[in-house]
């Protein structure tokens, strides 16, 4: 079994992570923080790469490789994944995709393509490393992956001494793999939403496989960044981030929005959402969505902040900008978070000094008036 690393909640949403060719699985940790949030995430090594180095022999073809991917989700008894890949990690999972459609939920596809081009510049490669070793490839190789604008020298020498640490055999296995690689025939085959994410300085998978794969894998959106070459989750980490949580949400949405409806009505209370979402038209209907996945899904449900202290951070804002209808709400919704009227006097006192006497004036008056609706003789 390739060597592989598991992050993330055990609950979550089952991610497969391929790295690129020459790297380990330390090639996605840019992104980890942000998809581990809601993903269970499988990284995993190439064979011979990384902690897979004295493993086994390696498959010579992608659908070899695959099938050893495929038995990574069979043991953690994931009946379908999501997955992500760059360049040979990318072509792993097409292929999934085309050969086992109903077990890809979604697929993106980094600085990567359907044919890696002619057989024969790899057959010199793998000629190269099992002659001269690995470490060969590696004055080549920054220019490759980076543009001459990165400076991150710390990443960039990890990254190389990865590449310099292949075990000379299976780097050869893998490039005989990508030499024989061809799928372009079969990319209307695929059924998965797909991303398909290109650097636009990437001199080894350009922008024309991007745009191959994107114009024939049905519904592919596909999303070019300026100012990155082959490794772009690496030089560009935010906005691949962003474009992968973006992409995996809409594969992905009923969760993100149940999670989001639970905080909302444990915050909230049931009768206001209730009267919320019975109130919602075919114009509100959008925003009763964002507002349910993203501020409650994304934001009330991290773990970095109570909802107690999340409460007297959103009446301070509240005050602030003088929202006083939603103040109101929030009021009750402090109540329920754990604070005490006494705790929100101490808030609304502490707005007078930042936020001025007259706008803490205003949101005393809002507060009595909603504290008076909850309290008992109220109801």
């Amino acid at each position: 079994m390739l060597h592989h690393r598991l992050d993330g909640p055990p609950d979550g949403h089952p991610l497969i992570l391929g790295p690129a060719l020459g790297t380990s699985l330390s090639v996605w940790d840019p992104q980890l923080p942000a998809l581990t949030r809601h993903h269970r995430v499988l990284r995993f090594d190439l064979p011979g790469h990384g902690g897979q180095r004295d493993q086994g022999p390696a498959p010579d073809s992608v659908a070899g490789l695959a099938e050893l991917v495929l038995a990574l989700a069979d043991a953690q008894g994931w009946a379908a994944f999501h997955y992500a890949g760059i360049s040979i990690g990318g072509a792993i999972g097409l292929q999934l995709a085309v050969d086992r459609p109903e077990r890809v939920a979604s697929l993106a596809l980094l600085c990567s393509s359907a044919h890696f081009g002619p057989p024969d510049p790899w057959h010199a490669r793998a000629a190269t490393v099992l002659a001269e070793g690995s470490g060969a490839l590696v004055p080549g190789r920054r220019e490759a992956w980076f543009t001459p604008a990165f400076t991150d020298e710390a990443r960039v020498a990890a990254l190389l001494a990865d590449l310099a640490a292949v075990d000379t055999d299976r780097h050869a296995a893998c490039c005989a793999a990508l030499a024989d690689y061809d799928l372009r025939s079969r990319l209307p085959e695929v059924t998965a939403p797909t991303l398909v994410l290109a650097g636009r300085d990437d001199p080894a998978t350009t922008t024309a496989h991007a745009r191959e794969l994107a114009d024939a894998i049905p519904g592919a959106s596909l999303t070019e960044l300026a100012g990155a070459a082959h490794l772009a989750n690496v030089e560009r980490p935010a906005a691949v981030s962003a474009a992968l949580l973006t992409h995996l949400s809409a594969g992905a949405p009923p969760a993100r929005y149940a999670a989001g409806l639970a905080v909302r009505r444990a915050v909230l209370g049931d009768d206001h959402v209730d009267r919320a979402l019975a109130a919602t038209t075919d114009f509100t209907a959008p925003f009763q969505d964002l507002i349910t996945r993203y501020a409650w899904g994304e934001i009330w449900t991290r773990p970095g902040l109570s909802r107690h202290i999340r409460s007297c951070v959103t009446l301070t804002a509240l005050v602030a900008g003088g929202h006083h209808g939603e103040l109101a709400l929030h009021i009750g919704a402090a109540l329920r978070n754990g604070l005490t009227p006494e705790e929100i006097r101490e808030v609304l006192l502490q707005s007078a000094v930042y936020l001025g006497v007259p706008a803490a004036n205003a949101a005393f008056a809002v507060a009595e008036a909603a504290l008076t609706d909850q309290s008992p003789a109220g109801e």
